[in-house]
């Protein structure tokens, strides 16, 4: 079975303290954004600088979209699978730790149940980054992995039904462009995953909901 796994994507070694200043990053990276986060979502949208009530990066952070897609760019750059579980753990344990301490701290009220859909979701992300490691692989399986992020990815970025075909967001199009840039190996490779993967998101992923 380990054969198996190697043959789709070999891990690669690196120094300890080079494993230890990588992961704690990670972790200050989430707890950072966390804290951001919960700011740009407490502030009204005249109270922020023109540019940032342009983008609208309150919303934009409370959709799960941003979220996907920053687990897996940490998840595809890890060392290795079990690294890349490690790192997407701490990252969205960093997270949501810090937009709860925030919330209750300088917001004054704890969002029980919302905050329960997030733990489960922390503690599901190793097993999904484990997943997504094998996206930058060299094998079918990483095709098909490749094409359902990216799946994923379009159900967050547009919206299709029988007569139309509409974006939600132009962030979340950046998002969607940048998830291809991520996964991108080589032209053959890129073209098989973009032509596999939106023909998931026309028969399965537009029937995802919105993720808020």
């Amino acid at each position: 079975m380990k054969e198996i796994f190697m043959n789709i994507r070999k891990a690669e070694q690196i120094p300890l303290s080079k494993k230890i200043w990588y992961t704690g990053f990670i972790l200050l990276c989430g707890i950072s954004l966390g804290i951001i986060s919960k700011f740009l979502d407490m502030t009204a949208v005249n109270g922020l600088p023109s540019f940032l009530q342009t983008l609208d990066l309150g919303n934009f952070f409370s959709r799960l979209g941003v979220w996907i897609f920053l687990g897996t760019v940490i998840a595809v750059y890890s060392k290795s699978p079990l690294r890349a579980g490690l790192n997407v753990f701490l990252f969205f344990a960093g997270m949501v730790a810090s937009y709860y301490v925030y919330t209750v701290a300088v917001a004054g009220f704890f969002p029980k149940s919302y905050m329960m859909i997030w733990v489960f979701l922390t503690f599901l992300s190793p097993i999904m980054a484990g997943i997504c490691w094998y996206a930058k692989g060299d094998s079918i399986v990483s095709i098909i992995i490749s094409s359902v992020i990216l799946m994923v990815m379009a159900s967050q970025t547009f919206v299709f039904g029988f007569w139309y075909w509409d974006l939600i967001n132009p962030l979340e199009l950046l998002l969607w462009i940048a998830t291809i840039l991520v996964l991108y190996q080589s032209p053959r490779q890129i073209a098989k995953v973009i032509v596999t993967g939106m023909f998931l998101f026309l028969i399965v992923g537009s029937r995802i909901p919105l993720l808020y």
